[in-house]
């Protein structure tokens, strides 16, 4: 019998109490699926009287992240620390002594991926980190295993539990974004500080992961286009229910001829789409490639249990590889680091969308074919027009258009020419749609 393989773990939060517990209650299954007993053997964290609660004297508790490191007897460091700043560091030395390493932390990856990945290819050890995006669903495994056959043509996901928790509110209650974000924080759904989860910056990170993964190109957040939830308001969330859609932050990641799109953005989503009705919580992402068709992966994408999930799924797999010729494992991004492609990643203004406008404009003859001569100049095409009775004021109505897929330059050409019509009273709002058939 082969001795059990030994874990240390930087960080006991939620993750990392969830993953100690998980890794103890289902011990023999997993050693059954393994081929050999997975053992937390250390823990460090600053708070140490909590530490040692948590592992009740079943795991040697440190302060330092370092002792672990420089421990000979650890095989794999678990990095649940989180952040770019000390984690990335850490990450680094634990491969340099040989270590094989698992991560939740997606913004570390996002960011400095590149140099991450390339380092354990030098070491040959691995970084696993099916944690990092969705939780506890296993999408980065599906994306490098599963669908290794398929020709990847876009990805998109709900991969921000906080803002699709918002979102879900904001349209069941028909609540405005200030009042629901402070009901979220009182719930806990939401941190003290959203900002990262609110302004898009969480999905965009995982996206960025994501992105790599489908198409072999390395890892680029600096060119993601974000946008978060913060401007959205209620009268286009009921609007856009009104013409079959729902609104979801969305991160989107597509193959095109001219490179790749990576973006995250509230989008209208058909209301028919199983995707659109991923409410609370929860993440749900959909991926569409040649020989598959459309695959739906839908699950809890944060939660102590959900992500501890994946990070013991991750720890078995190196257990079972860690015997195995480095060069015949699965690559860290799904293709050989040697064929990596240089495909750019498109500005926002190249992209290709449909969009949703909502134009307040005054009540008079004429208002509506200026506008749509200005939508024709600029070669765009209107799907559907809706004309309500604006809240702003008397006189006034609220103009909502869904237009066709448009080149995203030409359209905000479009918008500047629009909001320069004297008979247009307020800024326009204009929101990307996406049919994701």
């Amino acid at each position: 019998m082969m001795k059990p393989i030994q874990v240390g773990l930087l960080g006991i939060g939620t993750v990392g109490s969830g993953t100690f517990a998980v890794l103890s209650r289902n011990q023999e299954e997993i050693r059954r699926r393994a081929g050999r007993g997975i053992e937390i053997a250390m823990v460090a964290d600053l708070d140490t009287a909590r530490a040692e609660k948590i592992v009740a004297g079943r795991a040697k508790v440190v302060a330092d992240a370092r002792a672990v490191i420089a421990d000979t007897s650890i095989d794999i460091v678990v990095e649940l620390i989180g952040g770019y700043g000390i984690a990335k560091t850490l990450v680094l030395e634990a491969i340099a002594a040989g270590k094989h390493v698992v991560t939740a932390n997606k913004a570390l990856l996002a960011v400095h991926g590149n140099e991450i990945f390339a380092a354990a290819q030098k070491q040959r050890v691995m970084v696993a980190f099916e944690a990092a995006v969705a939780g506890g669903i296993p999408i980065i495994k599906a994306l490098r295993e599963g669908l290794t056959a398929n020709r990847i043509e876009w990805v998109a996901g709900i991969i921000n539990g906080t803002t699709n928790f918002i979102l879900s509110e904001m349209r069941a209650k028909g609540s405005d974004f200030a009042t629901v974000l402070k009901e979220a924080q009182r719930l806990g759904y939401a941190e003290a500080d959203p900002t990262f989860d609110i302004e898009g910056v969480d999905a965009a990170h995982k996206a960025t992961i994501l992105s790599a993964i489908a198409f072999g190109v390395p890892v680029q957040f600096d060119r993601a286009h974000v946008e978060g939830i913060t401007r959205l308001q209620a009268v286009d969330i009921r609007y856009a229910e009104q013409l079959g859609y729902r609104i979801k932050l969305l991160g989107l990641t597509r193959r095109r001829d001219q490179g790749i799109e990576l973006r995250v953005h509230p989008t209208l989503i058909p209301s028919k789409r199983l995707i659109a009705n991923v409410e609370g919580a929860m993440n749900a992402v959909l991926v569409q490639a040649d020989a598959v068709g459309t695959t739906l992966y839908y699950g809890k994408g944060a939660g102590a249990e959900p992500t501890a999930s994946a990070v013991v799924a991750d720890l078995v797999d190196i257990t079972r590889l860690a015997t195995a010729d480095p060069d015949h494992r699965v690559p860290h991004l799904a293709f050989r680091p040697d064929a990596m492609s240089d495909t750019p990643i498109l500005a926002i203004e190249q992209v290709v969308t449909a969009f949703y406008l909502r134009l307040v404009v005054a009540d008079e003859a004429g208002v509506l074919s200026r506008i749509t001569t200005i939508l024709a100049e600029h070669e765009i095409s209107i799907d559907a027009v809706l004309q309500r009775e604006s809240a702003e004021g008397e006189r006034q109505t609220d103009l909502i258009i869904l237009t066709h897929d448009t080149v995203e330059g030409r359209m905000r050409e479009a918008l500047t020419k629009m909001q320069a019509l004297p008979t247009v009273l307020a800024p326009i709002v204009s929101i990307r749609k996406e049919e994701l058939a």
